[in-house]
């Protein structure tokens, strides 16, 4: 078994590619928090098209292959998606951004998935705020 993915769009309005960002997540990793799955570059022309920019110097060449995958042709989620939910990464980066698609594997949500599981449960649903969001 293995925890959920997550989709996480982060948008750049300039790129700088130091490390620190792969340092934490392998930080967290160590830890037993999330994986870092994949991630993919991508820039939004303004005309509305999308086009995958190379991985930073000295990364794997294979970079972004699996979140290619995922999102699809059309930038649309695969995978069975209830009528009405469906998201496309057109919703989330504008006409002329920059951005980063990673794909995170929520290691910490596996022993509570599995425990759900054991107790005749399933996930309905989800839903991420956004930080600094307060509920309600």
């Amino acid at each position: 078994m293995s925890g959920p993915v997550q989709v996480l769009v982060i948008g750049f309005e300039a790129p700088s590619f130091s490390g620190e960002v792969l340092a934490e997540l392998t930080r967290l990793r160590e830890r037993g928090v999330v994986r870092l799955v994949d991630v993919l570059l991508v820039e939004r022309g303004d005309d509305g098209t999308f086009e995958i920019l190379d991985p930073p110097p000295g990364s794997d060449p294979d970079l972004g292959n699996i979140a290619a995958q995922v999102l699809g042709g059309g930038g649309e989620a695969d995978g069975d998606v209830p009528a009405g939910e469906t998201w496309s990464l057109a919703d989330a980066v504008p006409p002329g951004g920059v951005a980063a698609v990673a794909l995170l594997e929520h290691l910490w949500a596996e022993p509570l998935l599995a425990a759900i599981g054991r107790a005749g449960g399933r996930p309905l649903g989800e839903l991420w705020l956004p930080a600094g969001e307060p509920p309600g």
